[in-house]
């Protein structure tokens, strides 16, 4: 492991706002702040907001200077990536700002029942192998469902034609609630100053003229999801920039 990495983690250790949890905990109990997040660190009882896969916590941080009356939460796996968004929010001093270094499959040890008002997917691996690895596969949904309250939204902005496709399937085979559903946002009448905010991939997809997808959709708690059985188009781009070749069709299964 590099010194660099070395140093953020280190540093990372020293974040009020940052937490970390070990990787070989996978019977772990609950984490202790579950259910009080919004009473217990961020000390009022402003909605509280999700930012999943969110890498270097462009959009946490983003949202997080723009709504002060509310709460917000970057979770990733990835540290390094972390440690951009958590110093920024340290020297912004974003007391409504936080970060969870924790596989994403944990969330439910993390946010208790109707915790959560509302969940941004911010540009994550399309997984174009494993359904059940896909944050808007139905695995993820019933993690959602549990933690969100009844009318909490589910945000999804991607450069990848796969999982927009498969995102818009889940949603439709499901008869989901779907507020938002574009395939080129850029180009519609859509953008405001929440979804204009750019992570530092988009802002490169942006550059190269690769259109961004966004669907805005609610999972009601008594609705039992179904996987969808459809035959999505690999998306080339991603599949060339992650080096690997796949079939042009597959079919969808867990």
């Amino acid at each position: 492991m590099g010194k660099n990495k070395l140093y953020k983690f280190a540093k990372l250790e020293t974040y009020p706002h940052v937490f970390q949890v070990k990787f070989d905990e996978p019977d772990r109990e609950d984490f202790h702040m579950k259910g009080k997040w919004k009473r217990e660190f961020f000390k009022n009882d402003n909605p509280l907001v999700l930012e999943l896969g969110c890498g270097k916590g462009e959009y946490t941080v983003g949202l997080g200077e723009l709504y002060p009356d509310k709460n917000f939460i970057g979770m990733d796996i990835k540290g390094a990536r972390i440690y951009t968004g958590a110093t920024q929010a340290l020297k912004k001093e974003l007391n409504n700002v936080a970060f969870i270094r924790a596989k994403i499959e944990l969330i439910t040890s993390f946010f208790d029942v109707d915790e959560v008002d509302e969940i941004w997917i911010t540009f994550p691996d399309p997984q174009m192998k494993k359904t059940r690895k896909r944050l808007t596969s139905t695995r993820f949904l019933e993690f959602y469902k549990e933690i969100l309250n009844p009318e909490g939204i589910i945000h999804l902005k991607t450069d990848s034609n796969f999982l927009y496709t498969y995102t818009d399937a889940v949603v439709k085979e499901n008869n989901l609630p779907c507020e938002i559903n574009t395939s080129d946002l850029y180009n519609s009448d859509l953008v405001d100053k929440i979804l204009s905010i750019k992570t530092f991939y988009e802002g490169q997809f942006y550059e190269q003229g690769i259109p961004i997808k966004y669907i805005k959709f609610v999972v009601p708690k008594s609705k039992e999801l179904v996987e969808p059985e459809i035959e999505i188009e690999y998306d080339d781009y991603r599949s060339y920039n992650r080096g690997s070749k796949m079939p042009e069709n597959r079919k969808m299964g867990k």
